[in-house]
């Protein structure tokens, strides 16, 4: 459950993110004022996509129901590429999104032109939707029909944190401002991608496209386990295993080498960026 709110809180936070920038500005821009329908438009747009992609995952399962666990092997891994490589936009992106969408917005303003404004917001929900809908896929498509309810309640729980934290990150208080928000959720966003990294090496295992090497490589169950209450959660989230193979550790630590690479890539990325604007 607490994946569920989390990706829920998190990607609708960002798509809020986009939609507050587009909204404050043409509040505060009287000759943008007629833009706000087209901003609104975007919104009911992007989640249109977004539902569009779920129907066509919920299709491509039908497809595929002789290869279910081929299939949701799949989406798991896509899911965690998606994440590591939302991380990887915001570092690049993150420090410059606001300047560059006001920037964009100033154009169209001129020009007299909203379809920037409803593609832009129709793009970051869409985004943010369909990224949290392959995320949740693989919970859902797992998860005994009798949890079902509660995980709706979980994902409408993570969307009502978001407002609430968007509204709290509007005030511009000291104490968590966005830098340090997207900062905290950055390395929690990482675990929890090594978490779907590790599942997703567990059931290629399962499915005999990796050798386990050696099971049961250590055995920390005494301390914590990872199928108790609090054990669970922490798997969950980080990828942690009591009992891993010796392929889950290697694949586990070969997920962190290349999150460093990328990160040292990207941290190159955005120091040439303001040079280059």
């Amino acid at each position: 459950m607490g994946q569920i709110v989390f990706i829920m809180w998190r990607e609708s936070v960002e798509a809020l993110l986009v939609v507050g920038i587009l909204y404050a500005w043409l509040s505060h821009t009287p000759e943008a004022a007629g833009g706000k329908r087209w901003l609104w438009a975007g919104v009911a747009a992007g989640l249109m996509l977004a539902g569009l992609l779920a129907l066509g995952i919920y299709a491509a399962e039908g497809l595929f129901a002789e290869h279910q666990d081929v299939f949701q092997t799949l989406m798991v891994l896509v899911a965690a590429a998606l994440i590591v490589q939302m991380v990887l936009w915001m570092r690049v992106h993150g420090r410059t999104l606001k300047r560059e969408i006001e920037q964009g917005l100033s154009q169209q303003a001129a020009q007299r032109n909203w379809w920037g404004v409803l593609v832009l917001a129709a793009l970051a929900i869409a985004r943010e939707g369909s990224e949290a809908v392959v995320f949740l896929y693989g919970t859902l498509a797992a998860a005994p029909a009798a949890q079902l309810p509660t995980m709706g309640l979980a994902a409408l729980a993570g969307l009502a944190l978001a407002v609430a934290t968007f509204w709290l990150l509007q005030l511009g208080g000291k104490v968590l401002n966005w830098r340090t928000f997207f900062r905290i959720t950055e390395v929690m966003l990482l675990l929890l991608a090594a978490a779907l990294v590790v599942a997703g090496a567990e059931k290629m295992q399962a499915l005999g496209w990796l050798p386990a090497l050696r099971d049961g490589l250590w055995d920390t169950s005494w301390l914590l386990g990872d199928m108790g209450p609090v054990g669970g959660v922490v798997a969950a989230l980080t990828g942690y295993r009591a009992q891993p193979s010796l392929m889950t550790v290697l694949v586990y630590v070969g997920y962190w080498v290349l999150i460093a690479l990328l990160m040292r890539r990207g941290q190159h990325r955005a120091a040439a960026r303001p040079a280059a604007a």
